[in-house]
Formats: structure tokens, sequence, C-alpha cells
């Protein structure tokens, strides 16, 4: 293999940094999140945030979305009901946690989840790597979960029901839109999130009368640069490799997570909750297994090349 992406004429080390740009953006959006959820209620801000972005990039996306059939807007929109579904998940864990990082290795375990969906429900086999997975994984939330006998905490079973949701919406999104141009369904999901969010908080919430510049300020963060940049770069980076290298360098998002967490929060972890995160993040290796010996084999081969 030469040092050029099959899909893409950009040499491969623009997509590798591309995608480390996403995984730091994806930690940012954590924290940017939490910094906005000081002010906003949580389905209200992940409704406006997510409508937003999606409009933003509805924007570059507008003739991929006027081409696009019925058929195709059903899928997408059908998936994005879900998405929004697990991201409200997500926003009530973030709102009620203490803990960025190990949130964000919770939330992670959606990759390790895929396979055990697919095969509980769609009858797919399963490999011997993704068996292995499964109890790293379950020692690793034992061990979060577990630290006083079984009291699990609520952001903690929250997030666990996002990554179980998220998990689902990326197989479904597989099976059902996988004709749709990847910009054009970004932005719709994106807007579908928002709506269901919206829908949900204006029955659930109470909306604040103030909205203060502080509240705009972290608002905006995180519509621009941790949602619609991030999706947008990453929309990019992965037309320029193949999913296997994507998946090895995306798996460092939660460790970026538990960094920032640290630095902007100050936060800590007790040594069960590090070897928690510790098993889960070994779990994600191991599930992405042959995608890492595929990864490493073309830097291998690209090396040999130069």
């Amino acid at each position: 293999m030469s040092a050029y992406s099959p899909r893409s004429t950009h040499p491969l080390w623009v997509a590798d940094l591309l995608l480390l740009l996403v995984t730091v953006l994806a930690a940012i959006s954590w924290m940017f999140s939490k910094e906005a959820l000081d002010g906003f209620p949580p389905l209200l801000f992940i409704g406006v945030r997510f409508l937003l972005a999606g409009l933003l990039l509805a924007i570059p996306g507008y003739k991929a979305l006027t081409r696009i059939s019925a058929q195709q807007w059903r899928a997408s929109s059908a998936v994005g009901v879900l998405f929004g579904v697990a991201m409200s998940m997500w926003v009530m864990g973030l709102f009620h946690t203490q803990h960025l990082g190990e949130g964000s290795f919770i939330t992670s375990l959606f990759v390790v989840l895929v396979p055990l969906i697919s095969w509980l429900f769609f009858r797919e086999k399963m490999t011997r790597v993704s068996w292995i997975a499964q109890p790293l994984a379950l020692a690793g939330l034992a061990l979060l979960s577990l630290q006083h006998g079984f009291r699990p905490e609520l952001s903690q079973i929250l997030f666990f029901t996002s990554a179980l949701l998220l998990s689902l919406t990326f197989i479904l999104n597989g099976r059902a839109a996988t004709h749709v141009p990847a910009l054009a369904l970004s932005a719709i999901q994106l807007s579908l999130v928002g709506i269901v969010a919206l829908g949900l908080s204006a029955v659930l919430e109470s909306w604040p009368s103030v909205w203060t510049g502080e509240m705009w300020w972290w608002l905006f963060l995180s519509v621009t640069i941790g949602t619609a940049a991030r999706f947008y770069i990453q929309t990019i980076a992965q037309g320029m490799t193949t999913p296997a290298h994507a998946a090895v360098i995306l798996l460092i998002e939660p460790v970026w997570t538990a960094a920032i967490a640290a630095w902007w929060f100050a936060e800590t972890m007790t040594l069960s909750q590090l070897g928690g995160c510790a098993l889960i993040f070994l779990a994600l290796i191991v599930n992405r297994w042959g995608a890492v010996t595929a990864w490493w084999q073309q830097r291998q081969q690209n090396e040999k090349g130069d």
C-alpha cells in the first residue's frame, strides 16, 4: 500500500492529524457542555446546540440534501430520532456527573457494545476479540460503580443507557442510511437530535427567563467548535482514509477528555476509578484489534515504501 489512502489523493498523515484534531475537539466539547449547563437546563442546551449545528452543516450540505430521495430522508430521520434520545440521556448524565473523564469512558463503551447488540438483535456473528472485550468492559464498569457495594450513580446509569442507544444508532445508521452523503446525513441527524431534545425540554424543563452573556458564549463554542466543526472535520478526514484506520485514532477521545477534565475542573480519580477507565480503554483496543493491526501493517508498508 502506498503512502496515499485508496479513498483520497492526500497523504495519510493529513487524515491522521485531522482525526487527532477531531478527538481533541470532542474532548473539549465535554468541557464546553459542562460549563454551559451551569446556566442552561440540560435538554434545552443539547437541543439548541445540535439544532444550530445541524443547520450550520446544512449550508455546505445543501446540494446533497436536495438530491437525496424521500426514502433516504426517512431512513436518516429515523436514526436521527434515536440519536436524539441517546444524546438526551447523555446530557442528563453530564448534568449529574462529577467526573467528566469517567463519563467519557462509559459513553465510549458504545463501540464495544455494537457487536453484542448486533448479535442479540440481528443475529450477526461476534468475533473472538469481541467476546474478549465484553468481560473487560464489564469489569471496568464494575470498578467504576461498585466501590461501595452495588450503588451505581445516576450519571453512570444515564451514560451507560446512552452508550446502549448510541450502539444501536451506529448499527441502524449503517443499515438504513448507507447511501446517504455523509454531510447531508450529519446535517439531518444533528438537526433531529435538536428537535427531539427541544421537544422533551418543552415538556419537562423550565426555560431560563434571562440568558446571560456567559451562557451564550459556551453555547456558541459548543455549537461551532464542539459540534459543527468537529463533525465536519471528521467527515473530511474519513473521506481520506479507511474506516479501520480512523477507528484506531478515534479511540483516543476518552483519554483526552479525562486529561482536560483534570486540567480545567481539577478532577481527580480514585485508584478504583482509574482501574475501571483503564479496563474500559483496554476493551476498546481489544474490540478494535483488527483495526489496530491493519493500521500498524499499513504504517510498516508505508515506511518500506519510503
